[in-house]
């Protein structure tokens, strides 16, 4: 059975955080939402129930997350950052000249800069694609979700520290 979901770094730290959080949701969070549905359905009448349905929408997006946490931890590499070469790569820490303005970014998932406060752009977002794998000192486009095409160009790769 292969998967198609891509692999994402981790750092330890990281990947300790999710697996609490996954165990979390996955026991507690669960018995929770499920004895205010069951309070809620004790109410009466469904149709009408406010509490039943918000409780059944945050078990429907706890369910989400679970999922989520899952495919994510299924796929982590953890370890330390990558360590920077030059290279744009996932686990990296990119300042590049986008659309004119400058930009420093984690390039990678969110997960590994929950604490940050650096902008973290996906590897499958349309930038982190253009420049996946671009030296320091190269340029390249991409087509925005609008339709523009944005010029960028990296200026600086470094190993992401954890802030």
């Amino acid at each position: 059975m292969s998967s198609d979901a891509p692999e994402t770094f981790l750092t330890q730290e990281a990947y300790d955080r999710l697996v609490a959080e996954l165990e979390h949701l996955s026991t507690t969070g669960r018995e929770e939402i499920a004895k205010r549905i069951e309070a809620a359905r004790e109410e009466g009448d469904l149709k009408e129930n406010g509490g039943y349905h918000a409780a059944k929408d945050e078990q429907g997006k706890q369910e989400a997350r679970i999922r989520t946490l899952q495919g994510l931890l299924k796929n982590a590499k953890v370890g330390e950052a990558p360590e920077s070469n030059g290279v744009v790569q996932p686990g990296t820490v990119v300042t590049a000249t986008v659309a004119g303005g400058e930009e420093v970014f984690l390039l990678g998932s969110r997960e590994i800069a929950a604490n940050s406060e650096l902008d973290v752009y996906s590897e499958a977002s349309p930038l982190g694609a253009a420049i996946l794998g671009l030296e320091e000192g190269q340029t390249t486009s991409y087509t925005a979700p609008n339709g523009r095409e944005i010029s960028v160009e990296i200026v600086k790769v470094e190993t992401y520290s954890g802030q």
